[in-house]
């Protein structure tokens, strides 16, 4: 549709209502038919930008991206070339006047004539980008023909978007109709706008995103309620939902019941360690295990008094994603460097997957992390220091946002246990932004250097290996081609301090930031950030073993023992 049809008709302001000038004597000029808005030709300068959005959204980005995803990012970023171009035309013809017939006909023939070429470049380029980021991922090229099933998708996604942007701009105008009968027609447009937008904003939060929400929730509740093959009631009291426990087994949700029951058996520890093992504790409460997340947190405490937890040598606490899910090469890793004599305890506070729990109420994961945390400290402070075993904190992507909360700075997450882990940061954690923001000048951000705490981050787990100086008591982990670590709002607008300077050796030379493009190329990223390799995306598994053994390592632990201990886990 032309953004020259939006403009006052002429002489509107004849048309204003007068006391001698009844309402319904007033004119209103005849507006063109609903099908002539909906199909009008393209704007110009839309369709130019459209296409140069197009092609960007082919430009590499932190992992590489299925067909359908790829479709979409292009899609949705020519959709936005395309409402940025038209603006700028309809902008360009109210000050500088409309362009002439003669030049619009070259133009339109000079545009059609580079689309073809310009998008036939970026599919081949962007194909080869691909390619060259799943190598250097260690992941498998993608076949040629999804490059056909790409262009579908990123069509139809592009027409969808450009018809429903058609369809609220008649909204609009139909609105503006209606209000222009009782006031000047600059105010009539800008009612019609707001009333659009305030429906449009209505209809997408409370009727898309809470109907996604509420079935997000049954569809995970569901899941919740199962449990995962060979998952059957653990027989050693040492375990939640066991015999003696004071935890129900149902209650534990199918994470939990995966949890206390995936423990390495006391041969497996053994023949590891060399050395008659312990069987591990492994405790866990769910959603349903008591009412409020303080009854969970001192349940839990009671069930480490029952089973001898505080005795062990270690006693970790992790905080779960948001299924309460907890990675089991992280717990195990702890098992079999200390030869079982660990007690690991979790407790869940949803059972939503960590995005839907990130956008509805972070509340949940901090609430649970402070509860739980506070209720396992204040019984260990209770202990005599020389007899208390090690406390280590434990957690990853949602889990880090709310061991941070708990604490609130890096120096009180520092003093608050004998050695904290945190895997895949999120961009709103407090501690990790103000350790990024104040980092050694010369560090690069995703591997600063913060003097004077007892702190380290490590984009490369083997970097641990060769630390020097005092021992770290936090460790961070996060991938330099983690999207979780890595998303911001302001990708829209920003040109972000991991593209600038010196790059993660991850990260490919060829992406680039774009604004508005790089920020749904990340976002599509996340959906994907567990499907790559260990130690790339959002996938970390046997690389906590190093973290452990930077912050941790039991008496004689060697760099050979790591290697030997990753190996198994990852065979």
């Amino acid at each position: 549709m032309r953004m020259q049809e939006l403009a006052p008709p002429p002489g509107w302001l004849t048309r204003i209502p007068s006391p001698r000038r009844p309402l319904e004597d007033i004119p209103v000029p005849a507006d063109p038919p609903v099908r002539r808005r909906l199909l009008a030709l393209p704007s110009l300068t839309g369709a130019g930008f459209a296409a140069l959005f197009y092609c960007l959204a082919f430009t590499p980005s932190l992992l590489p991206r299925v067909w359908f995803l790829q479709g979409m990012v292009a899609g949705v970023t020519a959709a936005m070339g395309y409402g940025l171009g038209a603006a700028l035309g309809a902008l360009a013809r109210r000050f500088l006047g409309p362009m002439r017939a003669g030049t619009a006909r070259i133009a339109w023939i000079l545009l059609l004539a580079a689309i073809p070429v310009l998008v036939a470049v970026f599919l081949w380029l962007g194909t080869r980008w691909q390619r060259d980021l799943r190598i250097r991922l260690g992941m498998e090229p993608v076949p040629e023909y999804d490059i056909a099933r790409t262009v579908g998708a990123s069509l139809l996604t592009f027409v969808l978007l450009v018809a429903l942007a058609r369809l609220l701009r008649l909204a609009t105008h139909g609105c503006a109709c209606l209000f222009r009968r009782v006031v000047p027609v600059p105010a009539a447009y800008c009612a019609g706008t707001l009333v659009v937008a305030v429906l449009s904003y209505t209809a997408f939060d409370g009727l898309l995103m809470a109907n996604l929400f509420a079935m997000a929730d049954r569809s995970a509740a569901v899941v919740n309620n199962g449990t995962g093959n060979g998952v059957t009631v653990p027989s050693s009291a040492l375990r939640s939902g066991g015999p003696g426990s004071l935890v129900d087994w149902d209650s534990l949700g199918r994470q939990g019941r995966s949890f206390v029951v995936s423990a390495p058996t006391t041969t497996e520890l053994s023949e590891f360690a060399g050395r008659p093992a312990t069987e591990p504790i492994r405790l866990y409460a769910g959603l349903t295990s008591a009412l409020t997340v303080e009854d969970r947190a001192r349940l839990v405490v009671r069930e480490m008094d029952r089973t001898g937890a505080f005795s062990r040598s270690v006693v970790a606490v992790f905080t779960p994603t948001g299924t309460g899910w907890v990675d089991n090469k992280v717990t195990q890793s702890l098992e079999y460097m200390y030869a079982g004599d660990t007690a690991l305890v979790s407790m869940q506070y949803s059972y939503l997957p960590s995005f839907f729990a990130f956008m509805g109420d972070r509340s949940e994961v901090v609430d649970a992390a402070d509860a739980l945390i506070g209720a396992v400290r204040a019984r260990w402070a209770a202990m005599p220091a020389d007899t208390r075993p090690r406390l280590l904190l434990f957690g990853e992507s949602l889990g880090t946002y709310g061991m941070e909360m708990t604490f609130g700075t890096p120096e009180a997450l520092v003093d608050g246990a004998d050695g904290a882990l945190l895997l895949g940061p999120t961009f709103a954690n407090p501690a990790h932004r103000a350790l990024t923001e104040g980092r050694a000048p010369g560090s690069p951000i995703w591997d600063p250097s913060y003097p004077g705490l007892p702190i380290e981050f490590a984009d490369d787990a083997a970097e641990l290996r060769d630390l020097t100086g005092p021992r770290p008591t936090v460790v961070y982990l996060q991938n330099a081609t983690d999207p979780v670590v890595w998303w911001s709002w302001d990708l829209l607008w920003k040109k972000p301090t991991w593209l600038t300077g010196k790059r993660a050796a991850d990260v490919t030379p060829d992406m680039h930031w774009y604004p508005g493009v790089t920020f749904w190329q990340i976002t599509c990223d996340l959906v994907f950030s567990n499907k790559v390799p260990t130690g790339h995306g959002h996938v970390y598994k046997s690389e906590t073993v190093d973290g452990w053994a930077a912050i941790a390592p039991p008496p004689g632990w060697t760099t050979d023992d790591s290697l030997r201990l990753r190996a198994r886990l990852d065979g």
